[in-house]
This record gives C-alpha cells, structure tokens and sequence, in this order.
C-alpha cells in the first residue's frame, strides 16, 4: 500500500511537473509570436538588420524599456509587460511607465487581455483635449530647388479639431519630421551631414502657420492638403504613439529615413491592416509616399494652397503693362490718382501693391519700418473702394504631386556609334526626375537626378560603366514681369568622351548659372555661363579645366510627348585640344504614368569625333 501511494505521489508530481512545464512553453511561445506581430515591431520602429535579427530606427535609449530592446523585440515585450504588471516598481512607477508608453498599453491590454485597467494620465490627456482632435490631414509642401533639404518636396500632418473651420485651419496643430542642424554647418556640410545621417530627427508640434508661412510664403511653395480617411479610433492610435515619440530622435537622412518615411511609421499605427514603410527600403521620396497613401485608398481630394509668388504671379497676369507700371510707382511712395481710373482699376492696383510689397520685404529683407509704414497707407486707400478683390484666384494644376510618375528609374537601350559598335544598355537612376520624363505632378523646369548609372555590353561580351552621375540638376526658372529669375545647374559623377577610336573616361564637376525664357509648359530655352573640372583617361588623369556654355530648349508636344535640343561647349586651357562639345537631340514618348521609350541622336568631339544613336524603354518604380 506504501509503494502504492508513493508510486501514486510520483505519478501526480510528474503530471504536475508535465503542466507547469507544458503552460511555461505555452506562454514562452505566445510572447514571442506577439513580439513578431507586425504592429509590435511598428511600435518600436524594428527593421531587419544585418547584425541581429532586428534593429530599432530610434536611437533614443529611453524609449527602451530593456537593455537590449533596440536589438530584441522579445526581450523589449518582456521588459514592458513586466513594468505594466508593476514588477519591481512602485504603483507611481508603473503608472508613469503606463502613461510615458500610451499607444504599447492600449495595444498589448487588448491583445492579452489583462487586467490593468485603464489610461489614467492627467499630462496625456490635456494634451489630447488641447488638439481636440477630429481628423489628420496630410500637407505636401512642394520641392524647393534652392534648399539641399527640400529639393524632394517635403510632408507633415496638421491635427484637425472637431470644431474646425477652413478659416481655422491655420491655428490648428501641424506635427513636423525634420533634422535638427548644428547652426554653424554652411550648406555642403548640412548636404553632407544629411546624406550621412549625422543629425538627430525629432518630431515637433507647432502651429500649423508657422509652417505655411515658411513653406507657403518665404520659400513660395505651393502646398497640397489631403484629409486622411481615418476614424476615430485611428486617430487616437496616431496621436497615442505620437506622445511616445516626442522625447525621441532618430538618425536623420536626406534620402531614407526622413521627414516622409517617419510620418509613414507613424500614420500605419492607425491600424494592424496597414504597412506603409516596407516598399521604402532604400528612399522615401515625398511625393512617393503621398502616392503609398493613396494606393491604401487612405487619401481624400486633396486641397490646394498656392504660394505667396504663385498668386502674386497670377495677380499680374491680370494687369496690363501700364497697370503693372502704375503698381510700381505706388509701391515707390507715389499717390494713386484715383480719378484716372475705374474703381476696379484702383482696387486691383492697390491690392497688388500691397501684395507685391509685402513679398519683396520677405524676399529681400526691406526695412521693416518702411514697409509697414507704406503698407498701411495701402491698405487704408484699399478699404476706401468699397468693393471686393477683382482678381481672380490661381487655377489649381491639374495634376497633385501623387499622380506623377515614381521616382526611381530602370532603362534598357540598344545604342548604336558612329563605328558600328553596337552596345545594349541596362541603366538605374536612384531619383527622381528629369525634364523629359513626364511633367504631371512635378515642378516645370526643374530637374533632379541622384545616383544615375548606366552600363553596356557589346557583341563580343565585353561590359564597361557608360555613365555614373552622383548628382545632376537644373532649375530653369523663366523671367516675368515681375520676378527676375536665375537658372542654374550642376552635375558631378562619370562619363565617356569620344577619343581616338575609342570612348575614354572622363571624371568630372561641372556647374553653370544663366537665365531662361519661354513657358515651361510649352517652349522653354535657357543659356548658362558654364565651368567644369575633368580628369580621368580622356585627360590622361591630369586635371583639366573647362569654362564655356550650355544651352537648350525643351519642347513640351501634349502631356505624353517631349523633345529637347541640349548643346554646350568647353574650352580647355593648357590642355592638347582646345575645346571638347556635345549636341543631344532627344524625343520622349511617356506611354502612361510609369513607362515610356526615349530616342536619342548626340554627335560630340573631344580628341574625336563621334555619333551615337540611342533608343530606350523606361520604367519608373
């Protein structure tokens, strides 16, 4: 009987043991299939990673509550769980854990069920009855060429109230990604710096004027506004998560991880069903990401705002060379004789005067008290004809930044030379447009093009780099009757030039500044005074310096069919020939938004001359 129940304990210790055991792997394995769900790994920003198997795009050590929580999504879900639970912690501990990690809480609660109660978090929720938020709205100011930062376009979201008006959209709450610079960099170092991520981002709350004012009227970007179709918990999940990150920063880049990357990581927490950032792994253009939105079907119609220039250009449109002149004569100072005119004659060049004269102070920092001094004689001579504005206001463009083509490039070219070499082409350019690819949704007149590379092979299997531009750009903005414009441009990487029976390497810089006339979309011709740096086997890797011109037209057909003549030319001191030039004629036939095929003849001569005829089909990804 003994051996019976002792046999009967051991039997009963065994299955217990058999249990614990069996619920301790149960529950092992629960927490780290929870830890590899999508939504936990988007609330702490985990990407693979080479090194480990995840890495954290927050480099803030605070927002993790393990040591090992940037590398280790487990052990991060652990370590959260366990101060949720108030292990080790005192009630006033675990309930500022709770509250400093509002979007986890909600989340893991609902996932595990446990009993933790609810959010009890005085600072959060003042917070959130200060936005009273209502919806999100995404803002796309666009690109700005003369800023390193901005030449892509730029996005942040403006918290909509529950009681907002369009006419109070300007004090609502604007949520802005963006780096924070050492303020002695000069502009190389700032380029620099951001391409290598140097800078801490952080995101920031501010009025949403604030940000219209930079964006709309000192750099005279055009902004497009787009209400997000998010409900109201969506909403709250944002801004729940948003809180998290406010004391936080990430390494900055220029190409990847920026301000439109990090509003995507920051928008997919409105729902577990989204995934917006995993089709960005190597760039996040702007304009990109708006369209990301918008294949969700998360976008609204969206809202043009137009620049302070845009609407001060069209103003002028509406005047006649003898209006304008009269416009600047009272913005010297000089009384309008309202006798002279029709009352809509007056009120139209007092509004302009007006307009005109605050965009110049902007533009060139006039004396503060000479223009408000002269801007309130304006205004009260304007309030005096008791009419309303006589201008009209500026079209909206027919097509918003998401319905142009996508910013990286792949080529295939057959190329044909003067000597029958035949050569077939495999080309990428990284971003992100060029002023031959299709215009819609894209600034006119402004090219960008990074990491542009192209390589060949011949009949007999020989391969070779045709081309690797690091950079090429050129913004060609056209001269008015009111705003004198400069052109420039500037391109740095590799290429070939024709040499004696043979193609021969040439590195180089180059960059010019000059002027440009026509209408962008139509028929539009430039001219720069031009310098380069060369160097390579086309120079016997000595360097050599070129000064000389480069000039074009581009011929806007229809929407779908472009042509351009581009020619320039190089003389080069103390080299063994005088000069080297180059005459392209190229044709581009946009098939839809993201393909097209483009032809290209380009004679050019360096120590030889050659021909080269090129066809190409372009996709755009």
């Amino acid at each position: 009987m003994a051996m019976n129940n002792k046999n009967i304990i051991i039997s009963i210790s065994s299955f217990l043991l058999f249990l614990f055991s069996s619920q301790s792997f149960a529950l092992t394995h629960s927490w780290d299939a929870i830890a590899q769900e999508s939504y936990w790994l988007q609330l702490g920003h985990y990407q693979a990673a080479v090194v480990s198997d995840w890495k954290s795009e927050v480099d803030e050590d605070s927002f993790f509550l393990s040591p090992n929580g940037k590398r280790n999504p487990n052990a991060e879900l652990l370590a959260t769980i366990a101060a949720f639970n108030g292990e080790n912690l005192s009630e006033i501990e675990r309930q500022a854990t709770i509250c400093r990690f509002p979007a986890r809480f909600n989340w893991l609660k609902h996932k595990i069920k446990n009993n933790w109660g609810s959010l009890d978090c005085p600072e959060l929720q003042q917070w959130q009855s200060a936005l009273d938020a209502d919806t999100i709205t995404l803002v796309f100011p666009t690109a700005f060429m003369n800023n390193p930062s901005s030449m892509f376009g730029h996005t942040l979201l403006r918290i909509d109230a529950k009681d907002q008006t369009r006419n109070k959209e300007l004090v609502a709450f604007a949520v802005n990604f963006a780096a924070v610079p050492d303020l002695d960099d000069n502009p190389v170092t700032y380029a620099y710096k951001g391409l290598v991520g140097a800078y801490p981002g952080r995101f920031s709350l501010m009025p949403y004027y604030r940000k219209v004012q930079e964006y709309n009227d000192l750099e005279s970007r055009d902004i497009w506004e787009y209400q997000l179709k998010f409900n109201a918990d969506e909403v709250e999940r944002v801004l729940l998560h948003l809180w998290e990150l406010q004391s936080v920063y990430f390494d900055y880049y220029f190409i990847d991880e920026n301000c439109s990357y990090q509003l995507l990581s920051l928008l997919q927490l409105a729902n577990e069903s989204l995934d917006l950032t995993s089709s960005f792994p190597m760039q996040a253009i702007p304009s990109d990401t708006v369209a990301a939105l918008k294949n969700y079907d998360l976008l609204q119609e969206p809202h043009y705002r137009p620049a302070f220039g845009t609407k001060l250009f069209n103003y002028s449109e509406q005047l006649s060379d003898e209006e304008l002149n009269i416009v600047r004569r009272v913005m010297d100072g000089e009384d309008l004789n309202i006798s002279d005119h029709k009352p809509e004659q007056n009120a139209a060049i007092l509004e302009m005067a007006y307009e005109w004269l605050n965009f110049k102070s902007q533009e060139q920092g006039l004396s503060r008290e000479t223009v408000v001094k002269r801007s309130t004689q304006l205004l009260i001579a304007r309030s005096k004809i008791k009419l309303t504005s006589p201008f009209l206001p500026p079209k909206q463009p027919l097509s918003s930044p998401e319905q142009g083509h996508a910013s990286s490039r792949l080529g295939v070219s057959f190329t044909h030379t003067e000597h029958n070499e035949k050569r077939y082409n495999l080309s990428y350019r990284l971003a992100y447009h060029d002023l031959l690819d299709q215009s819609s949704g894209f600034i006119p007149g402004a090219k960008l093009s990074l990491l542009d590379i192209e390589t060949s092979i011949n009949d007999a299997g020989n391969t070779r780099l045709e081309q690797a531009y690091l950079i090429d750009t050129l913004a060609i903005p056209v001269d008015n009757r009111i705003f004198d414009n400069w052109s420039w441009g500037g391109r740095m990487g590799f290429d070939r030039q024709a040499d004696i029976q043979k193609e021969s390497g040439r590195w180089f810089t180059q960059g010019g500044y000059g002027k440009s006339i026509g209408d962008p979309n139509y028929i539009q011709a430039y001219m720069l005074g031009a310098f380069e740096l060369n160097t390579g086997d086309i120079t016997d890797n000595d360097f050599k310096m070129g000064v000389g011109s480069e000039l074009g037209a581009i011929w806007k057909i229809n929407n779908n069919n472009k042509a351009a003549l581009k020619a320039n030319i190089m003389y080069l001191p103390d080299s063994d020939v005088d000069y080297h030039y180059q005459l392209d004629v190229d044709w581009n036939w946009s098939l839809d938004r993201n393909w097209a095929l483009r032809s290209k003849v380009r004679y050019q001569k360096w120590r030889a001359e050659d021909t080269i005829l090129k066809f190409t089909l372009y996709h755009y990804f």
